[in-house]
């Protein structure tokens, strides 16, 4: 089976996993574990075009268009920035810029995660989502 899972089932899939943790704390620290397969990005991939303003850590998040896909690295400095990152790239990267144009981020509410995090958190998800949707702009209009 080598189809790609879509954005509504990757979403699906982190719900499942979320579901799976009893109190708020546990889905957090999900959150802190998946942050340990962060990646980082090169030190001149981390300027103010991939500045993610708005974030309440120093995120990074770099997008590129390829073979009609967004590919989407990131990084972000705090546990939280970066379990939350590693998700939504898993998310977000590697699909097509119709399919993140597509895509309602209201949907990301059904993983049950978004409102663990503070106002300040959700601004920063708010920032992310700002700017993944204006890389799947840049990469529509270049097709």
């Amino acid at each position: 089976m080598n189809r790609q899972e879509n954005m509504l089932e990757t979403v699906a899939r982190y719900k499942e996993d979320f579901d799976l943790f009893p109190t708020a704390n546990d889905k957090i620290e999900y959150i802190f574990d998946l942050g340990k397969k962060h990646t980082t990005l090169p030190d001149e991939e981390k300027n103010d075009a991939t500045f993610v303003e708005g974030c309440a850590s120093a995120a990074w998040l770099m997008g590129e268009c390829k073979e009609g896909k967004l590919i989407l690295r990131g990084e972000g400095t705090s546990e939280m920035a970066k379990g939350m990152l590693t998700l939504l790239l898993d998310i977000f990267g590697n699909r097509t810029a119709d399919e993140i144009l597509s895509f309602d981020p209201a949907k990301l509410q059904e993983m049950g995660v978004v409102e663990l995090l503070s106002p300040v958190r959700q601004q920063s998800l708010e920032a992310f989502l700002t700017k993944v949707y204006t890389y799947a702009k840049r990469c529509k209009e270049k097709e």
